[in-house]
């Protein structure tokens, strides 16, 4: 097992609003950085912070090269993810514990992890398909489930062997976990049994309080559709030649096609209806 990160000076969790659902990135503007506009968004300490440009900039773009300050603030508190998400070390038994604490979260509901490449599913987890299917599905709006490995800490979901890994395909993400290095854990930003978020300003505000940062990437989707608080579809891949839907999500229909049609998985009963 790694050793775990020191957790000393981590609040509790970061929440991004990055516009991952249908691997969708944020509006575009030229944005700035800035703390949060009042003093009723946010207890002190918090702090907001606004992605200057979108996702879907290009490695050498100015836009991209305006993320530093984000990506070194969120790394050094607990590094943000998904779909309105909140994130922490999946390496620190504290902010996983702050995570569970934030949301009113049943200890026995497991905690994706978010990793920055494909090459690292293969550390933290038994993996029973070709690289070439992770490769088709990761980036991408799908959690992939599988039997874990010694490598992740013992607190995380230690009920269960298995561990559902996201590579959102969203380019501030990608810089932001191959930065901090090691896995995230991450969850949707509201509370336990509430709807998903989709903005920073209209909602999960009540939990901004007890955030270290708030990271703004923009609306997801138009901010109201039903359709994009459906987050990632969940697949259980760990049993080898067949796959379960755990959850339909955002991407059902292209996934199950790769999985059938091109790698001739087969469903099995654990597939939800």
């Amino acid at each position: 097992m790694s050793p775990a990160r020191p957790c000393s000076g981590l609040r509790a969790a970061v929440a991004a609003s990055v516009g991952l659902s249908q691997g969708q990135t944020g509006s575009a503007r030229s944005g700035r950085l800035l703390r949060p506009p009042s003093p009723a968004l946010a207890a002190p300490g918090a702090r907001l912070l606004r992605l200057p440009g979108n996702g879907a900039v290009q490695a050498a773009s100015p836009e991209r090269a305006g993320w530093t300050e984000a990506l070194r603030a969120a790394v050094a508190a607990v590094p943000a993810d998904t779909l309105s998400g909140l994130a922490c070390s999946a390496s620190c038994s504290a902010a996983l514990d702050a995570v569970y604490r934030l949301k009113g979260r049943s200890e026995t509901k497991p905690l994706a992890v978010r990793l920055g490449r494909v090459a690292d599913v293969y550390r933290y987890c038994q993996v029973r398909v070709p690289e070439e299917l992770l490769k088709d599905l990761l980036p991408g709006p799908v959690t992939l489930v599988m039997e874990r490995s010694e490598e992740l800490h013992k607190d995380l979901n230690p009920f269960t062997p298995l561990v559902g890994i996201r590579i959102p395909d969203h380019a501030f993400m990608l810089d932001l976990a191959q930065m901090f290095g090691g896995p995230l854990a991450l969850t949707s930003a509201n509370l336990s049994s509430q709807a998903s978020s989709l903005n920073v300003y209209q909602e999960f505000q009540d939990l901004w309080p007890h955030l270290s940062l708030v990271i703004d990437g923009g609306p997801i989707g138009d901010g109201q559709s039903p359709e994009y608080r459906l987050g990632s579809t969940v697949v259980d891949l760990s049993v080898s030649g067949k796959f379960g839907i755990i959850r339909p999500g955002c991407a059902l229909e292209s996934t199950t096609a790769i999985l059938q049609q091109k790698y001739g998985l087969l469903p099995s009963h654990r597939s939800c209806p």
